[in-house]
């Protein structure tokens, strides 16, 4: 805004510069230069309407309104004459338009323009010099006072805020601590999956806490120019000391806080040297200063081990997924604005939504309210938040998509295989809903919703959950005696979790322990590089024992969906007809399929 004002004033004073110097000139340049005897002719003839003496110089218009000018040196008798013709005369001080004014417009007026164009000049290089210098300051936002979300506004993530509560109390009520010997922590390193909260939990605190609060990410510190990322660490940390006690929030800490060593320039690069400013900063406290540096990552991986030492991040919060609580509870905080029918129930969406973030569930309601309001509908009902759910998981319907009567045949005897299967095994999921819409990638789709969060998994369980995978494919097989491509993610999904089976899990006839180490890739950013640690012939048996489970879970599903071949038909039948079946529908599709 002040760049802007600055241009305007700036091209304002030209522009009225460059008038008053040519405005003088323009105006000469009108009049015709005429010798006195002439003037005094057309004074004679009545060609004269007006006339304007300034000193020598005679100007005036005549009663064609073309305009003349003319010298009259020591003639008593013009104004007579003037005056006896009813000509009309004004009188102006020779400075108006006699050489003095010739001087200014032309000398004084061009050197005032070139003055103020030097000092704009001048000025606009002390600022750049300015902006230059200015590289090394500190960029972090101050946020007290400005952020209206605190503690109450955060949920699922319950260890985590008590952590964080205990950090805003020792800052305001230090003496409580001191007086058992307890010191501040210096660093407070939140972990966790994209989504999960680690920058609403930082929000929440420049809410609740009454100290100053200084929020920074960590590309703020990444620049062209050598030695600035550590010169910005050295100001935010003197902007806090002036404030203390205070928090300093660097969010995305691993894009200056990976592992040194990794990467091509050594101990010169420029990243490395930004991550040693910081740990000196961080363990360069005097002890009696009360600040703490809270930092958001969701790669803890890649960090260098001198971060998470002790006497720098203290301690290390893990925000995991929300369990079937915490994502009621998220769902309750973002439902609060919006208008939802009595027929909606968060339990039942929550138990709808394993493994969903708090972002993920913000999403859901508001695709479910675009939704809504697309129908032109007052209030949220089930179906949108169902839809909703469904585009957030596995993407938008697509209604243009033509399919074949024959390839909808195939994707519900598919689909209906899986639910079968997953109906009929032990240690398998409720099916939720079978569709043969097109959504996403995906030409048709089985949901199956565990009735609680799991945290562990039998080898019962992984193997009910291959033969399920592997139930579409058999469908196909037993109906129309050949097999199509529908199954390709089924296949790879079974054959990820054969092997893990076999070389993570120590579910096999290998025995307890694992193949293949893995080695974590920094520099190059990649989560994992598997390297072979056992020899050609261990590698031949771990293939066989993966083809054994898999062969094994197949023959299991093609025995089911022969024995309830009738079952099959009936309920794919049903499907054709629906497209979709949830809730009631589909169960009374198995009922009367039996």
């Amino acid at each position: 805004m002040n760049i802007n004002r600055r241009s305007v004033f700036f091209w304002g004073m030209v522009i009225l510069l460059g008038v008053m110097m040519f405005a003088p000139l323009y105006k000469t340049d009108q009049a015709k230069e005429i010798s006195f005897s002439n003037f005094l002719n057309l004074i004679e003839t009545g060609k004269v309407k007006e006339v304007t003496i300034a000193g020598e110089i005679v100007s005036g218009k005549l009663k064609d309104n073309s305009l003349f000018r003319a010298r009259a040196l020591n003639y008593p008798n013009l104004v007579p004459n003037l005056r006896e013709k009813g000509i009309d005369i004004k009188v102006e001080s020779p400075m108006e338009s006699g050489w003095a004014w010739a001087l200014i417009s032309q000398i004084v007026f061009p050197l005032a323009f070139f003055g103020f164009l030097w000092w704009l000049l001048l000025r606009q290089a002390q600022s750049a010099n300015s902006a230059a210098l200015s590289f090394g300051k500190s960029p972090a936002k101050p946020l007290s006072g400005k952020i209206k979300i605190t503690f109450a506004d955060v949920a699922g993530v319950d260890e985590a805020k008590e952590e964080l509560k205990e950090i805003v109390d020792f800052l305001k009520t230090p003496e409580k601590f001191q007086k058992l010997g307890a010191k501040i922590p210096k660093g407070l390193l939140l972990m966790g999956a994209p989504g999960t909260g680690k920058t609403l939990l930082a929000r929440a605190i420049a809410g609740e806490a009454d100290v100053p609060f200084f929020s920074i990410s960590g590309s703020d510190f990444v620049e062209m120019f050598v030695g600035v990322g550590a010169a910005r660490v050295r100001a935010i940390f003197q902007q806090a000391k002036k404030q203390t006690p205070s928090i300093i929030f660097m969010d995305e800490i691993d894009a200056v806080g990976r592992h040194r060593g990794a990467g091509l320039g050594g101990g010169h690069d420029e990243r490395e040297q930004t991550l040693n400013q910081l740990l000196v900063e961080m363990d360069g406290f005097d002890p009696k200063i009360n600040i703490i540096v809270i930092a958001a990552t969701n790669r803890p991986d890649i960090l260098d081990p001198a971060l998470l030492r002790p006497g720098r991040f203290d301690r290390q919060v893990v925000l995991d997924k929300p369990d079937l609580r915490g994502r009621e509870e998220i769902l309750k905080i973002h439902a609060k604005n919006k208008p939802l029918a009595k027929d909606v129930d968060l339990k039942v969406v929550a138990r709808r939504t394993p493994g969903f973030t708090g972002a993920d569930l913000e999403n859901l309601l508001n695709e479910a309210a675009i939704l809504a309001a697309r129908a032109d509908k007052k209030e949220i009902f089930k179906e949108e938040l169902e839809e909703a759910a469904d585009r957030v998981m596995a993407g938008p319907e697509k209604k243009s998509r033509v399919i074949s009567e024959k390839e909808k045949k195939i994707i519900a005897f598919h689909e209906v295989g899986h639910a079968l299967i997953s109906k009929l095994l032990p240690n398998a999921d409720p099916v939720h809903k079978i569709s043969i819409l097109p959504r996403g990638l995906a030409l048709g789709y089985t949901l199956a919703l565990p009735l609680q969060d799991k945290y562990l998994v039998s080898k019962s369980e992984i193997i009910d959950q291959i033969t399920i995978l592997l139930g579409g494919r058999a469908s196909e097989e037993t109906e129309f005696s050949e097999v199509t491509s529908g199954a390709h993610n089924d296949l790879e999904r079974a054959t990820e979790l054969a092997k893990k089976m076999v070389t993570e899990y120590g579910m096999s006839k290998l025995g307890a322990r694992t193949f293949g180490r893995k080695d974590r890739q920094i520099f190059l950013g990649r989560d994992i590089a598997e390297m072979k640690d056992y020899g050609e012939q261990t590698a031949d048996a771990i293939d066989c024992e993966v083809k054994s489970i898999i062969d094994v879970c197949h023959k299991k599903a093609v025995e089911i969906i022969n024995s309830n071949k009738a079952q099959l038909e009936k309920i794919a039948g049903i499907l054709m007809e629906k497209e979709t079946l949830e809730g009631e529908d589909l169960e009374n599709a198995f009922k009367t399929s039996q």
